[in-house]
């Protein structure tokens, strides 16, 4: 695929882009999908972005940016929470994939981020490790009640920017690259209705995040 061998961190993210346009408008072009490709890349892998997104099931990477084996290299956990493996899976996508671009991609309707509002409103904490999960986004929700933003997207949003901001906090291999203009890091929010990714935080990129409205 030699479009996307060496690509800066801002044509990795149009790429991303450009799939997720052809998945909303039923044009999917399922590339690299094929034996080819599979053999083409068995020897060795050149994703050009790391995607950390949350494990719900409607949200495929490969499917919603329209993608195939080989582009991404795809970490999830339940409303994208960060602890050091998920930090250490990016840093090797990062520093030994060369990836230029990470995407934090979190969506509407997420059960943690829910689970999290329930909580600090005074409700019943999950049990079991879901609790950990609950806790790691509840500070989201309390930032994003702070600053006067109570409606679902908006704390989406503030989780979504969070989890960026902490990714490049905690690891300075990132906020290395991301300073010698080496890597991008977006925060996207995927809108489970209609199938697209709408932009909500950029580091590293001059693309402009829309005001929330």
């Amino acid at each position: 695929m030699p479009e996307i061998q060496t690509p800066t961190p801002r044509v990795a993210f149009e790429l991303l882009l450009d799939g997720n346009q052809r998945f909303v408008a039923g044009t999917p072009e399922h590339p690299n999908q094929d034996t080819t490709r599979r053999a083409e890349i068995a020897p060795s892998q050149q994703p050009f972005a790391v995607l950390f997104g949350c494990s719900d099931s409607r949200l495929a990477a490969e499917i919603i940016f329209d993608r195939g084996l080989g582009d991404l290299f795809v970490v999830r956990t339940a409303g994208h929470v960060a602890g050091t493996e998920v930090l250490g899976s990016i840093e090797y996508g990062v520093s030994v994939l060369d990836a230029p671009l990470v995407v934090v991609l979190g969506h509407d309707s997420c059960g943690a981020i829910a689970a999290a509002r329930a909580a600090a409103d005074g409700g019943r904490v999950p049990g079991g490790f879901v609790r950990d999960v609950v806790e790691r986004v509840t500070p989201s929700v309390l930032a994003a009640r702070a600053a006067g933003r109570d409606r679902a997207e908006e704390i989406l949003a503030e989780h979504i920017e969070h989890t960026v901001d902490l990714l490049l906090e905690r690891s300075r291999v990132l906020a290395e690259r991301v300073a010698a203009g080496r890597l991008g890091v977006v925060g996207l929010s995927y809108r489970l209705a209609d199938g697209s990714a709408q932009l909500v935080a950029s580091r590293g990129l001059d693309a402009a995040v829309p005001t929330a409205s």
